[in-house]
């Protein structure tokens, strides 16, 4: 897989139709953290992610990869270090103006009310006032993508795990956001929607959004990803393009495991 190089992006209106990006960015198409602590969870990480690609985040059980992706969308406070999006501080960005511009989807989401598919995904659009049109057509773009048309209707609590966590994702991609952290998306999915659904990454990062995904599969970041960031106990020990970072040498060290990749580039499995 050819990994794009880092481009500037300039968000316009005219693409509002299509994914309804903020204007107000003149951007340069970056999320950014420096030195950032969370004791315990996170060492003073510091990495910069750029739009138009799939950055795929890997390690083992505890090694930050959720505090991580909890970080770059501005949900928790830090000890120390910064979050920047385009340029500014996260921090000081008003909360509606964050959650326009990052889609987030957490590995377990608590849902408190029954309620139907399509209320779901109208949740994403809540941050925008852009009138029931809008609303209606991006809602209609989210459940068409997630192939959950004939489930708009559906109670939470009448689908399956599969069809939940589709319908959870629906709801972040109905805000048309800039950027889709998404922590664990693959969980619960068969192979069929897996795949479907890391093609529709893909496609989201050539229409300009920054894809950040937490993936256990390390096959599905080898052959998916542009990039991939190798987290063990709380610190970086590997970026950059699938192929170095999570190189054999790489895997033995970080999972403790003697792997092998066999097969082409884009179709590799891995052998244990």
């Amino acid at each position: 897989m050819s990994n794009p190089a880092p481009t500037s992006v300039r968000v316009e209106r005219s693409r509002d139709t299509a994914r309804g990006i903020s204007t107000s960015l003149d951007a340069n198409g970056t999320l950014v953290c420096k030195s950032i602590e969370l004791p315990g969870r996170l060492g003073g990480v510091s990495i910069t992610l750029n739009q138009n690609e799939v950055t795929a985040i890997c390690g083992p059980n505890g090694a930050g990869k959720s505090s991580l992706l909890t970080s770059l969308a501005g949900l928790v406070p830090l000890a120390s270090g910064e979050v920047r999006l385009d340029g500014e501080l996260m921090a000081s960005l008003a909360l509606d103006d964050r959650a326009r511009r990052v889609g987030y989807l957490p590995q377990q989401a608590e849902l408190a009310w029954d309620i139907s598919v399509e209320t779901l995904a109208g949740l994403g659009r809540l941050p925008w006032n852009m009138g029931i049109e809008a609303d209606r057509a991006a809602i209609d773009r989210a459940l068409s993508d997630m192939q959950l048309e004939d489930l708009r209707f559906r109670p939470l609590s009448k689908l399956s795990g599969g069809e939940r966590a589709r319908a959870m994702l629906a709801r972040v991609l109905a805000g048309e956001p800039c950027w889709l952290l998404a922590d664990e998306p693959l969980a619960n999915l068969d192979l069929a929607h897996q795949i479907a659904l890391l093609d529709h990454f893909r496609a989201l990062a050539g229409q300009g959004l920054g894809v950040v995904l937490v993936l256990h599969d390390l096959a599905q970041a080898m052959n998916r990803a542009d990039r991939v960031v190798v987290l063990q106990q709380g610190r970086v020990v590997a970026d950059g393009a699938p192929e170095q970072a999570l190189s054999e040498a790489v895997i033995a060290k970080v999972w403790g495991v003697s792997a092998r990749w066999l097969g082409e580039a884009g179709a590799r499995a891995l052998v244990i």
